[in-house]
């Protein structure tokens, strides 16, 4: 069984965001780009997988849409514990041209469990992992935290309303995953930083795909009120703000 995890280059969370040409394109200036938080626990969760031979797993193999600048991305995923990796040597368009180049990519990959994460710490639209699914013309199940394999049958564990529920998926498949995939990511120890430099990264050209949407412009939230303080003594004025000024009563 081969297990392919789809990784997003995206900024720290702790990033000050800033924006250049009229608000057209993010200032990428001294940020410091990371492995999607969503997507590294899904690779935590591969690797964990792999951990037991029970399982038989073949490889872990990570994929992503970027430029040749997103390469140091792809190592730290190579040396948490990722066997290999494949870059589609294109920027990044809308969820559509993304899934849409993964699915050209890896159709002929032999994969049998493929993890997205549910959605991208930057821009938040969790399409990519159900359009990659139809590209494919595989299932996939979302919202899932928990993936086991029982006696080369896979278990996938999701959120509900209320509980969760328990399903069993014929391979391949796409889990489109949660938090509580994993307990925590894995953390590179210096061996592995070290065998990622020898480990194999290969570059594809895009496919002949366009983006089905355009970035206009982005635009900041508006700044937050100034915090009112209210006397203890006076609950009236506090109802009467949470009333007409907070509109929340």
């Amino acid at each position: 069984m081969k297990i392919l995890v789809c990784i997003s280059h995206v900024p720290d969370t702790t990033t000050k965001v800033k924006f250049i040409a009229d608000f057209k394109k993010l200032d990428i200036t001294g940020v410091q780009w990371v492995i999607n938080p969503w997507d590294e626990l899904s690779l935590a969760r591969a690797l964990e997988l792999k951990d037991d031979a029970a399982n038989g797993i073949e490889s872990v193999t990570v994929v992503h849409v970027g430029p040749a600048a997103t390469e140091p991305t792809i190592r730290k995923a190579l040396a948490i514990g990722a066997d290999d990796a494949i870059r589609i040597n294109a920027e990044a368009g809308d969820a559509y041209f993304v899934a849409a180049q993964l699915a050209e990519a890896v159709k002929d990959g032999g994969y049998d469990l493929i993890f997205c994460g549910i959605e991208s710490s930057d821009y938040n639209g969790s399409n990519v992992g159900g359009m990659l699914a139809e590209f494919l013309e595989i299932p996939s199940v979302s919202s899932v935290s928990g993936v086991k394999i029982d006696n080369g049958q896979v278990q996938v564990t999701r959120e509900i309303d209320g509980g969760k529920e328990v399903i069993s998926v014929q391979t391949p498949m796409v889990a489109i995953v949660q938090k509580g995939i994993a307990k925590e990511p894995r953390i590179a120890a210096m061996r592995g930083i070290m065998m990622a430099r020898t480990k194999p990264l290969r570059v594809v050209e895009p496919g002949s795909v366009a983006a089905m949407t355009a970035l206009m412009a982005f635009e900041m939230p508006k700044p937050r009120a100034a915090c009112k303080f209210v006397d203890p003594e006076n609950p009236g004025q506090l109802i009467e703000l949470l009333q007409n000024e907070a509109k929340i009563i």
